[in-house]
């Protein structure tokens, strides 16, 4: 089953098409430009080197965040579009699972982080079995890094971009931890496609209604809106 896969939930943006268990393309772009800028010309870059159109792609797989309220906007919306033109079915999955299986192997607990500003992170925990699995342990939190490290009593691997922001506070606040280098630090299209192949198998198919973004907490215009009303 070809797939392609769109992740837009941070900065750095990326798109990938597998085939089945094996990866075909992956663009990865780590620049200072927009995703609204940047990913229809990535998806039809990867389609035109892969030698392919979209009608040859069976199914779409989105991230859906938590991440940036506009990226995921982006991403959301343009799977919608090339799914309605192919006629092909879309599964989400969540940006922290996506995140977590950079590490998919290791047997210690995996602690995803984005940085949600404010003074929070977008987290959940993971605990792996050391042959590929990995156990979502919490649902995805908006948190203060101060307050996650009260719920982690293990030996830890943070990864992702809250861990550039918040390392001194995660190195004093938890003595056995570990840091994933910082090529793992992003959620990647490759690994959203992998994931989005076994919810194809599974029959997780969403409804173009159902493509629906996940928060976390309420965006900030929404926030201020309810704060003028009060």
């Amino acid at each position: 089953m070809k797939i392609l896969s769109i992740e837009t939930s941070t900065r750095v943006g990326s798109v990938a098409i597998i085939e089945d268990e094996h990866l075909i393309a992956e663009y990865i772009l780590n620049v200072v430009s927009t995703h609204s800028e940047r990913l229809l010309p990535s998806i039809d870059q990867i389609l035109k080197d892969s030698q392919l159109t979209v009608r040859d792609i069976e199914g779409f797989a989105v991230s859906l965040g938590p991440g940036s309220f506009t990226g995921l906007r982006i991403g959301i919306s343009t799977v919608q579009g090339l799914a309605l033109a192919a006629e092909k079915g879309v599964v989400g999955v969540p940006t922290l699972d996506v995140l977590a299986h950079n590490l998919m192997f290791t047997r210690l607990l995996v602690c995803p982080l984005l940085d949600a500003r404010k003074g929070e992170v977008y987290t959940a925990l993971y605990q792996g079995d050391g042959s590929g699995r990995l156990e979502k342990l919490t649902p995805d939190l908006a948190i203060k890094p101060e307050e996650l490290l009260t719920r982690i009593k293990e030996p830890v691997i943070f990864l992702g971009d809250g861990v550039e922001a918040y390392r001194d506070t995660l190195r004093s606040g938890q003595d056995n931890c570990l840091f994933a280098p910082a090529y793992l630090n992003q959620p990647r299209a490759s690994v959203l496609a992998k994931l989005g192949l076994e919810k194809f198998k599974q029959g997780e198919i969403l409804k173009e209604e159902e493509i629906l973004p996940l928060y976390c907490r309420a965006p900030e215009a929404e926030i201020m809106w309810k704060e003028e009303r009060r």
